[in-house]
């Protein structure tokens, strides 16, 4: 049986995701296939940028902390999918060797007027490097089946 389910995501309720590193392979490896921009791929156009070296793709960022959410709650749950993202904010570069620390808040939890079965959760994302600078924070909207009754 899955662990969570609509029910369980009341307003106020926050999940830690745990930590991610990126090193240097993976953003360029990610970055290599699919935002080959120079500061992303090639270690001295990213020296002669305003970043001053190496950074992730902001969507590496998305992607790997996709991969936390993942992990701490999603794959463990009723989830049918998102209808969408409100707002992604970059806010620090993500440099080689940064450890991002992430955690969601539910901000919003309503259950479907049309379909009694399921509900949508509007989270809160922030991630710190290990500096305890806000790297990326995003406002997203999950939907979940409720919890079936027995």
């Amino acid at each position: 049986m899955l662990h969570y389910y609509f029910d369980d995501f009341p307003v106020g309720r926050v999940l830690e995701l745990g930590a991610i590193t990126l090193d240097k392979e993976a953003i360029v490896g990610f970055a290599s296939q699919y935002d080959p921009q120079p500061f992303h791929i090639d270690e001295e156009a990213a020296l002669a940028s305003p970043f001053g070296g190496l950074i992730a793709s902001g969507w590496h960022t998305c992607s790997a902390l996709m991969r936390l959410m993942c992990d701490a709650y999603i794959l463990d749950s009723a989830s049918i999918g998102s209808p969408g993202v409100e707002q992604i904010r970059w806010l620090k570069p993500v440099r080689v060797g940064d450890t991002l620390t992430a955690r969601v808040e539910v901000v919003e939890s309503r259950p479907s007027r049309s379909k009694s079965d399921r509900g949508s959760v509007l989270t809160d994302l922030i991630a710190v490097n290990q500096h305890g600078q806000t790297a990326m924070t995003m406002r997203s909207w999950c939907m979940f089946m409720r919890r079936p009754v027995v």
